[in-house]
């Protein structure tokens, strides 16, 4: 089986994969996906001729669906294709430089980046400190947390975000 990692390997099935199949994964681990749109990603991965019967499976679950057999399901879709649910620290620190890939396409508005679901992170690189150093416990204390105006504090997670994603070291690439 492969790992759902940042692997070089040219005939690694995380290269074969559909892309957001892959990061659905990832992101799965770091609890950050909703398992009503796992059934879609599945669908997807489908009409670009990826085939197992658990995908199959999980592109006819309606969004609806109870959670946990949108889970099984997925979990048993990724092992008949081969693939191995990353770390959920690895996979937690991908879903911050995701965030932060998002914050820097504009997709992401600053109250947004405010949540304590990071505070307890541990991070590895520098870039990813410098990062999450910057994102406070919540929105509304924004001002009082970091001192600064947010005209200031934006342009110092633009350079943060900008740096971390310049410098991916675990996941998939975005």
């Amino acid at each position: 089986m492969a790992a759902i990692d940042n692997t070089s390997e040219p005939g690694s099935l995380v290269r074969s994969a559909h892309p957001p199949l892959v990061e659905a994964a990832w992101l799965y681990q770091a609890y950050q996906v909703c398992p009503e749109d796992l059934p879609m990603t599945a669908a997807l991965a489908l009409a670009v001729g990826m085939d197992t019967p658990a995908l199959c499976e999980l592109a006819g679950l309606p969004r609806h669906a109870d959670p946990r057999d949108i889970r099984d399901t997925f979990e048993q879709a990724l092992e008949e294709l081969g693939m191995i649910l990353p770390d959920r620290h690895l996979a937690r620190r991908f879903a911050l430089r995701r965030l932060a890939a998002r914050f820097t396409a504009g997709e992401v508005d600053l109250a947004e980046l405010a949540s304590d679901d990071w505070s307890e992170m541990q991070v590895v690189t520098a870039e990813e400190q410098a990062f999450l150093a910057l994102l406070p416990p919540c929105a509304c204390c924004i001002e009082y947390t970091l001192g600064v105006d947010a005209a200031t504090w934006e342009a110092q997670l633009q350079i943060a975000a900008g740096a971390f994603v310049a410098h991916p070291t675990v996941g998939p690439r975005l």
